[in-house]
């Protein structure tokens, strides 16, 4: 385990992204075991981390990468080998990359009836079609990451479909949680779908049972989702996928920052870090805390951490600190590997974090820098660059 009070001193210059490359291999090997136990296929969703130097490491763990894009698909056809897999989902595919996705992609599971209706004539013979379901099974209170939610715009209505699969379908996908500790909620949906489909999976090739579990920190042993994988298989003979994205990186990424200034308003103490909710985008969208190292309840010091940006609501939260943080301090923010650098922005003009690799305490190495020529070209008209 990596040590953060030595990280944390360790960085060159904040803000800075860390990735703890044990951490990532740790789970990439629980999924290795899950595989092997259970005879499924492992593919490791891009779109929390498309770092290209972590997919080389992810690489040899996996069964190949599912992505929502064309350039997904085109960043993970560089890295995979050809054995490997490559399988779309996405609300937006376009008719017009459907040849270049036809032939980087090994399976594409379409979102919607009339979207395989006017596309699915355009794959190439190599590449799978599919489908995405919604299972009409909702776990989330909140709609805006419930996949099943009322009205989604994510996947057949599972009802859509009991009459029968159209031609040329050869798997299915679903995807009905996330960020979950218990295979409760997939158990139950694969329940749903084999009473109201099952007559249908032995036509297919491919289930995809999507992401969403944080698999090697579950609440509970993988003992049913073992049993349930096998019997799919024996029972239909399909083979089983699945999806993991922030179960491989998530825990493994750390957000370094350093305090500029402090001050109090209304009484309250408040520390300027050099980074922003822009980096930590979930932060702001879920006004959840990110965790935070060495902070505890017991502590006497309550200290608003606060973003650099104009934006009123850049701000982390109030943390307890033994002592209250001083300008030149760094603090480290836990398990943002996923979902934060793949969403971060540039607002107010100030620089995404640099990355690194942790290789060991005594072993980090930069991976990632960003200059203002990437700013300046990312505004500046064409001709001007």
């Amino acid at each position: 385990m990596l040590d953060l009070d030595i990280l944390k001193r360790q960085v060159p210059t904040t803000p800075a992204f860390v990735f703890d490359q044990a951490a990532v291999q740790r789970a990439c090997q629980a999924l290795a075991r899950l595989r092997e136990k259970s005879g499924c296929k492992v593919l490791y969703s891009i779109k929390s981390l498309p770092l290209a130097a972590q997919l080389q490491r992810i690489k040899p763990w996996v069964d190949g990468f599912a992505v929502s894009s064309l350039f997904e698909a085109r960043l993970s056809a560089e890295i995979l080998d050809l054995r490997q897999e490559i399988h779309i989902t996405t609300p937006g595919l376009k008719a017009e990359e459907m040849d270049e996705l036809s032939q980087l992609c090994s399976q594409i599971n379409f979102n919607s009836l009339p979207q395989y209706q006017r596309l699915g004539p355009l794959l190439s013979p190599k590449c799978r079609a599919g489908l995405r379901i919604n299972p009409k099974h909702s776990f989330l209170d909140d709609p805006r990451y419930d996949p099943c939610c009322a009205a989604s715009k994510l996947g057949i209505d599972i009802a859509a479909l009991s009459s029968g699969l159209p031609a040329g379908v050869r798997g299915l996908h679903f995807h009905s949680a996330f960020n979950c500790r218990s295979f409760a909620p997939l158990l139950q949906t694969v329940d749903r779908l084999q009473k109201q489909l099952g007559h249908l999976l032995a036509q297919t090739e491919t289930i995809n049972l999507g992401g969403g579990y944080l698999y090697g920190d579950m609440d509970e042993d993988d003992t049913a989702l073992v049993s349930l994988m096998q019997k799919l298989h024996e029972d239909y003979a399909v083979t089983v996928y699945i999806e993991p994205g922030k179960a491989v990186v998530g825990a493994a990424g750390y957000l370094v920052a350093s305090v500029l200034d402090t001050w109090t308003s209304d009484g309250q103490p408040i520390a300027i870090l050099d980074t922003s909710v822009n980096h930590l985008p979930e932060a702001f969208e879920y006004q959840t805390p990110p965790l935070l190292h060495d902070t505890d309840s017991t502590h006497p010091h309550r200290v608003l951490l606060a973003g650099c940006t104009c934006l009123a609501g850049d701000v982390f939260g109030v943390y307890h600190f033994a002592t209250p943080p001083t300008v030149g301090d760094r603090v480290v923010f836990c398990d943002v590997g996923a979902y934060s650098l793949v969403k971060a922005s540039r607002f107010n003009g100030y620089n995404w974090p640099s990355v690194y690799f942790a290789e060991s305490n005594d072993r980090l190495h930069c991976v990632k820098t960003y200059r203002y020529a990437d700013y300046r070209t990312q505004w500046c008209h064409d001709e001007e660059i």
